[in-house]
């Protein structure tokens, strides 16, 4: 009786052993996926946030937690019309660079905000609308990191050359929000924004 007692207490002590082991493997796998995930999802984001906060689990956190908000956001897309305004005041911000580069890189900055507000992204602090466009738009938060970089040097560090790759980074961004595909709809072509020393 001893032995039978012995042998099944073996037997199930196994199997529990078992049993963990796959939960275990089934926690690291479901784990790699979601990091998989996230670092598609987010590209180079990805990167950059773990290099700020120093671990993958922290960035991780911080990733799903940005999914978690702007999921609870009520993003919209922009009716034909205000597309269409909204594109036109571009090409007309754009068309002014040449006379006031400075200007029209806060005006460039102020712009991205009100279209961000009115596709319904909140607009608070910088880092916070960073965040919140890294999750649908992982692929121009750079850009937008970039230009406000430029905007905040602007009063007196900025060079026109530094002016000019503000707007063009707010332009990506821009169109990403505006969700345009084809370059000519923003106004003119990159290369064709003029510089004046």
């Amino acid at each position: 009786m001893n032995g039978i007692n012995a042998q099944t207490w073996l037997i199930v002590a196994g199997v529990v052993a078992l049993i963990l082991i796959i939960a275990i493997a089934a926690w690291l796998l479901y784990q790699r996926q979601q990091s998989r995930r996230l670092q598609q999802r987010f590209g180079s984001e990805y990167g950059r946030t773990v290099q700020e906060l120093g671990s993958r689990t922290k960035a991780e956190t911080e990733l799903r937690a940005r999914e978690k908000r702007v999921d609870r956001l009520h993003i919209v897309a922009l009716t034909p019309s205000d597309a269409a305004r909204f594109s036109q005041a571009w090409q007309t911000l754009q068309a002014r660079f040449i006379d006031d580069p400075k200007g029209v890189v806060v005006q460039a900055d102020q712009f991205v905000r009100e279209l961000m507000a009115k596709r319904g992204y909140p607009v608070g602090d910088f880092e916070r609308r960073a965040a919140d466009i890294s999750v649908d738009h992982p692929d121009v938060v750079a850009n937008y990191r970039a230009a406000q970089a430029i905007v905040t040097r602007a009063r007196d560090e900025a060079s026109t050359e530094d002016l000019r790759k503000a707007v063009v980074h707010y332009r990506a961004l821009f169109d990403e929000l505006l969700e345009v595909s084809d370059a000519k709809a923003t106004g003119m072509p990159q290369e064709q924004l003029e510089v004046r020393s």
